[in-house]
């Protein structure tokens, strides 16, 4: 048990760059009180004292403003960020290393009993306000945009966004070279995708993709000057310090490189 509550909290500071401290996450966030106070209801539900189990879940609520149904399954390292006006249904079933964030609704789309929530795979982040309903299932690392509503199963890794929810990005071959390519110029470049309808990101990718070609020619050209004898050494790609840069700091040793080389 002390295992898993040190594993939510540390999963607090995984995803919430406003964590200072242990104490701090322990105190003052309501999605990791509601996250315990299920965990405890939940033991009570399998238990068969389903009256009680939902009291706690009750008093839960009425706390922290977030409503789990205490027959709700919950993996491990789940994390509510803010949390007001969450709800998840009696049936919902959520993975490992999910994210939701405030208003987000997990909730049936019958009154027949049976399962008629939805289930969570493993690594899904469910945006602000979205609405995931239905007994589907929202595949392996897939996202869900703010105020989204989805009712059709989601596939691994995609993403969806608008009322119905719909596809805008799914897994594709470019995308692993723009991941190297991104990490080798010193920024991440993650969440931006081909097919998402911004501008900022499709430009992005255009830049990703046209640096992959001049940098696999570029390694063509190197290692066809190698094989004809050439004395060339391998050079590293500068590290991009963007706060250096922002606040002008290093400017006259920067410049002394430029004219060295």
């Amino acid at each position: 048990m002390f295992t898993q509550i040190k594993e939510d909290i540390a999963c607090v500071f995984d995803r919430d760059p406003a964590a200072r401290n242990w104490f701090e996450v322990m105190t003052t966030y309501p999605g990791l009180h509601a996250l315990q106070a299920h965990r405890f209801a939940h033991w009570v539900w399998k238990h068969n004292f389903k009256w009680l189990a939902r009291v706690l879940s009750a008093i839960s609520r009425l706390l922290t403003g977030i409503e789990i149904h205490p027959g709700a399954k919950i993996g491990r390292r789940f994390f509510i960020d803010h949390g007001m006006g969450v709800v998840i249904g009696e049936t919902a079933e959520i993975g490992d290393d999910c994210t939701i964030y405030h208003g987000v609704t997990l909730g049936g789309t019958s009154w027949d009993a049976g399962k008629r929530h939805p289930t969570l795979c493993d690594g899904v982040v469910i945006g602000a306000g979205a609405k995931v309903l239905g007994p589907i299932i929202v595949g392996k690392n897939s996202r869900v945009g703010s105020n989204a509503v989805v009712v059709k199963d989601v596939p691994e890794s995609a993403s969806v966004v608008g009322v119905p929810g719909r596809m805008v990005a799914k897994p594709h071959p470019e995308h692993e070279k723009r991941q190297k390519m991104a990490s080798k110029m010193g920024f991440d470049a993650y969440g931006s995708t081909k097919d998402m309808p911004d501008p900022v990101a499709n430009a992005v990718n255009r830049m990703l993709d046209h640096m992959h070609v001049v940098d696999e020619r570029q390694e063509q050209m190197c290692k066809a000057l190698k094989s004809m004898g050439a004395a060339m050494d391998d050079v590293k790609l500068p590290e991009i310090d963007s706060c250096k840069l922002d606040s002008g700091e290093n400017d006259d040793s920067n410049e002394e490189k430029l004219n060295a080389s």
